[in-house]
């Protein structure tokens, strides 16, 4: 949770706004009350996603799931806009830690508790499925522990049996390491692909460890496809439970009523001394501070009271202005223990660890920018920028630039970034293609400028030749500014074609969606006075960095093809790093 920033609102139609309480591809989600005082989860899609069709069709789909599953595991929608923008759904508010917080704060729940939990929600899946809805995206992250017992949230992807299935780009809806091999492969995500996702998510809650394993999305999906899951030291009969659950064959995994079942409980998980414990892994909602922010914010009326207000204009009641030094309270806190019914980036393909996904998951539709033909080497304007417009070099480095970097930036979301070269081959030959999608921020200033050449080395008889790829960057004109730029500070990352096995380095028979191996952040400003280039080589300055674990950058000539690059602004965090431009060449 976090304090509001000065861009947002102060209200969401009749909801007063008090604290951010996350952020994803999808939209933005609001800590919100009501008029009469009810703490509500306000999620608004996003301005720059409001027109795509998909986009809208899925968010209008997730109020209408959330709408009509009525049921004790799930969160009641309170609220909505569809219609016209801003769109907005509002949802009951639920506090309580994650699945995930809790077992990463606490560690691997005893058998009992887990058979338990595992009962309970086994049967908000019949609840659910009841409905005719599979959730598609059920995992530790999206299972509330609330006081109550534990609530499924994030319909953004759930859809009925009826429905078209909407995904993107190919890929398979869910969460790597919890989605079911037959969804992964391209089948159907019925209510047996719910039941693996509830297996794995046992698996991790029993173990403390993810279900699959760790790494870059494509391992840990060929994981799930093809190995069985990490169940060591787990009570046998649990064990067994878990294994039933994420069986290859969806026809073998047990129905939710036989998971009850098997479980065998005779007792409520709310008296499970271990369960009521977890509640104190979360912070407490500072429900006293929050009533102190926002008073005075404005009743939105009804359209009947705002056309009787018409009507009688004398009776309208003055709007008070916004206070000017609104108090906002620290409402962050390392892994708060509140959750929203409304989670976020709703129905992307996550990285296992339910990091958020690279720019372009929304299916942005604008004009891909050019590769960097016309960087520093030709001295001519770099038409691969994304940026354009009349900052001076410099004026954008102000963000995170108070701070030293971060080392290196982490491997933790989907990318879709995908260069193709120039279907020109000469063109194509000299490195001229375009990028897809457009970054997702401006780099520094209108001439931020790059490129990447390739060359190819011969280390003489008895060894094979490799080829390596020098990567230059700068912001053109900065050795005019009179005095020294704000430190931006830049990471770049190189994308192979398809997935590397960080263990073999080979490539698997898949479509590389992870950021790829990335150099460590640079000030672009390093040569301002200058103007001369920052400059790379591929792969003595590039490393993977994920789940804790660093793994060398393996030569191009491993996986032939088109290989993608992205720069990257990056702040104090090795998570918090935007896209500012990309490009691309060609290998064998």
């Amino acid at each position: 949770m976090e304090a509001l920033s000065s861009t947002d609102p102060a209200r969401i139609g009749a909801h007063a706004l008090l604290a951010r309480l996350g952020a994803g591809g999808m939209g933005q989600v609001y800590l919100g009350r009501s008029p009469g005082g009810r703490l509500v989860a306000v999620k608004v899609i996003r301005d720059e996603i409001t027109g795509h069709p998909e986009a809208l069709a899925r968010f209008r789909r997730e109020a209408g799931t959330v709408r009509a599953v009525r049921s004790a595991y799930t969160a009641n929608l309170i609220d909505a806009s569809l219609a016209a923008p801003p769109f907005w759904i509002a949802t009951e508010y639920v506090a309580g830690p994650t699945l995930a917080h809790a077992v990463g704060a606490g560690g691997p729940l005893p058998a009992e508790t887990c058979r338990r939990l595992f009962a309970s929600l086994a049967e908000g899946l019949a609840s659910v499925h009841a409905y005719g809805v599979t959730h598609r995206d059920l995992k530790p992250q999206n299972v509330i522990l609330g006081a109550q017992g534990p609530q499924l949230i994030d319909f953004g992807i759930a859809r009925g049996v009826e429905d078209t299935a909407l995904t993107q780009d190919g890929q398979a809806p869910g969460t790597p390491g919890y989605t079911a091999p037959e969804v992964l492969l391209g089948g159907e995500a019925g209510p047996a692909a719910d039941v693996f996702a509830l297996g794995a998510a046992l698996a991790y809650a029993a173990t403390g460890r993810p279900p699959f394993g760790t790494g870059v999305a494509a391992t840990v999906s060929y994981r799930a496809v093809h190995e069985p899951v990490d169940v060591a030291g787990v009570e046998p009969d649990l064990a067994a439970l878990i294994g039933a659950c994420v069986a290859k064959d969806p026809a073998a995994r047990p129905a939710p009523a036989e998971v009850i079942s098997r479980c065998g409980v005779r007792d409520a998980l709310v008296d499970d001394p271990v369960y009521v414990g977890l509640g104190a892994l979360g912070e407490p909602v500072p429900v006293q501070e929050m009533r102190t922010q926002g008073p005075g914010y404005p009743y939105v009326p009804t359209q009947q009271a705002q056309q009787a207000q018409q009507a009688h204009p004398a009776q309208q009641p003055a709007e008070p202005e916004r206070p000017a030094g609104r108090r906002r309270g620290a409402l962050a806190g390392a892994g708060v223990a509140v959750v929203v019914a409304l989670a976020l980036a709703a129905w992307k393909l996550l990285p296992f660890d339910g990091s958020r996904e690279e720019a372009g998951g929304s299916g942005s539709t604008a004009t891909p920018p050019a590769a960097a033909s016309g960087g520093p080497a030709s001295g001519g304007p770099a038409s691969g920028s994304p940026a354009s417009g009349g900052q001076a070099p410099g004026a954008a480095a102000s963000k995170g630039s108070a701070k030293p970097p971060a080392p290196y930036i982490e491997n933790n979301r989907i990318s879709r970034y995908l260069w193709t070269p120039s279907p020109d081959a000469d063109k194509a030959a000299h490195g001229v293609g375009q990028c897809n999608p457009v970054p997702e921020a401006k780099a520094p200033g209108a001439d931020f400028q790059y490129s990447v050449s390739t060359t190819r080395s011969d280390p003489g008889p008895g060894a094979a030749p490799g080829t390596s790829v020098r990567i230059s960057m700068r912001v053109k004109y900065a050795e005019m500014a009179q005095t020294a730029p704000d430190p931006y500070y830049v990471a770049v990352a190189v994308k192979s074609p398809h997935d590397i096995s960080p263990d073999t380095g080979k490539p698997f028979p898949m479509d590389n969606r992870a950021v790829g191996y990335t150099s460590k952040p640079t000030d672009v400003y390093t040569h301002w006075k200058s103007g001369g280039d920052v400059t790379l080589t591929y792969p003595d300055d590039f490393a993977q960095h994920a789940a804790g674990k660093t793994w060398p950058a393996v030569p191009v000539g491993n996986d032939p093809g088109d290989w993608t690059v992205v720069f990257y602004h990056v702040e104090d965090d090795p998570t918090k790093y935007d896209s500012i431009a990309c490009t691309g060449f060609q290998v064998g």
